[in-house]
């Protein structure tokens, strides 16, 4: 049985946060390259939570642009019991803050607002280099998409 929402502390493979005893406010002060510079594997199943403390889902896959190198989105799940019903949304990487204090993400979102965004399931993932499909993504969160020319 594995433990849902572990931190990027508890799946350290590689010791890259492991802390150093006798400091305060240790995710910001400890040894190895966290918490500006994270392994995307200790990131997935990270909760994910908004300003009121209301639990959005846990993050279930990060999405690279391997042409520019830079993280497109993050696969939010939300919903359903033991992964049936469960709904995914693609979330722009801006419009997320690793909260070092509580090791989980935030999201500016209303939990019904969230209800309401454009999802898909597990088994008919949109065309996520779609430019329309894109630019309706950032526009439901109000982000910008970084510019990927050049």
């Amino acid at each position: 049985f594995q433990e849902l929402n572990m931190n990027y502390e508890e799946r350290d493979t590689y010791g890259m946060y492991t802390l150093r005893p006798g400091i305060e406010n240790q995710p910001d002060l400890g040894s190895g390259p966290g918490p500006r510079l994270m392994g995307a594997n200790t990131l997935i199943g990270n909760g994910v939570f908004n300003h009121k403390d209301e639990d959005l889902g846990e993050i279930k896959e990060i999405m690279l642009d391997v042409r520019s190198g830079r993280v497109a989105y993050a696969v939010l799940s939300f919903g359903g019991f033991l992964g049936m019903g469960e709904k995914l949304f693609a979330v722009p990487w801006s419009a997320l803050t690793l909260d070092t204090v509580n090791k989980r993400f935030v999201l500016n979102v209303k939990k019904e607002r969230l209800a309401d965004a454009p999802g898909f399931d597990k088994g008919k993932w949109p065309d996520m280099q779609d430019v329309i499909w894109s630019k309706g993504i950032h526009d439901y969160y109000g982000t910008t998409p970084p510019n990927t020319q050049g």
